[in-house]
Formats: structure tokens, C-alpha cells, sequence
């Protein structure tokens, strides 16, 4: 009997887990743009699962068209932005996408969406899993 109340309690741990239904979105976020017609950034940690996962790309109704892109240091300590392809998530571990790093482009940021909303945004992922969750959407400039 108490080989069974263990099992159970296992397997309800493990489901609690963070790993136990792979990657997991926390803290979405979208900065708006500052001028009209010029892009946003989207912004999120990725927690990764019990597989190693790549994120491949993220669509949204806030915007026409998105990339994954990362901010880098050039020549001359000029920051330039980079595209990528793709971004993998590691087993159990975490990746950040904030001002300065990794972040997703958002081009033709649509006139009908305003600081202090909330938009789904999807990331769909090298698996063909697709996730979907709420990000808030913050005024030019904001921070987190």
C-alpha cells in the first residue's frame, strides 16, 4: 500500500513540475512602438521541458509579420541586431528574451492595440508544438 501511495505521489510531483509538459512561457510582454510604423518587441522567458526544444517562430494578430532576432555587439561596440533561424531551449533550462538580447520583432504593429492590454502571441516550435499565452502590452520604452 505504500509503495502505491508513493507511486501516486510521485507521479503527481512530476506533473507538477516545471518540466513536465515541456516549454513553458512566463512573463510575455510587448513593447509598442514609439512612432508609427516602426516595429515592436516581444519579450519572455522560456522554461525548458523534459526534451530539448527550438523555438522557430512566434505569430500574433498585434502585428503583420514577426522574426526572432538578438541584439550583439559589433565592430566598434556598436550594437547591431541579428536574425536567427531558430533559438533552442534546453532540457530544464531557461531562456530570456529582454531588452538587449534575444527578443522577437514585431513589424506592422497593427493601430488597434494599446498599452495596458493583453494579445496571445503564439510560439511555435521545431516539434510542431505550438504554445499560446497572454502577453501584456507596455507603452514605448517600458522596461521590465
Amino acid at each position: 500500500m505504500r509503495t502505491l501511495a508513493a507511486l501516486v505521489a510521485g507521479t503527481i510531483l512530476a506533473a507538477c513540475s516545471p518540466q513536465a509538459d515541456g516549454v513553458k512561457v512566463e512573463n510575455a510582454w510587448i513593447r509598442l512602438p514609439a512612432v508609427e510604423g516602426q516595429p515592436g518587441a516581444a519579450y519572455f522567458t522560456l522554461q525548458g521541458g523534459r526534451e530539448s526544444e527550438a523555438l522557430i517562430s512566434v505569430s500574433t494578430r498585434a502585428a503583420d509579420r514577426t522574426e526572432l532576432h538578438e541584439s550583439v555587439q559589433g565592430e566598434g561596440g556598436v550594437m547591431t541586431m541579428a536574425p536567427l533561424q531558430r533559438i533552442d531551449v534546453p532540457v530544464g533550462g531557461a531562456v530570456k528574451f529582454a531588452p538587449g538580447g534575444k527578443h522577437v520583432m514585431l513589424f506592422g504593429v497593427v493601430p488597434n492595440v494599446h498599452a495596458g492590454e493583453k494579445i496571445p502571441i503564439t510560439l511555435h516550435f521545431a516539434s510542431g508544438r505550438a504554445v499560446t499565452t497572454m502577453a501584456d502590452l507596455a507603452a514605448p520604452g517600458a522596461v521590465r
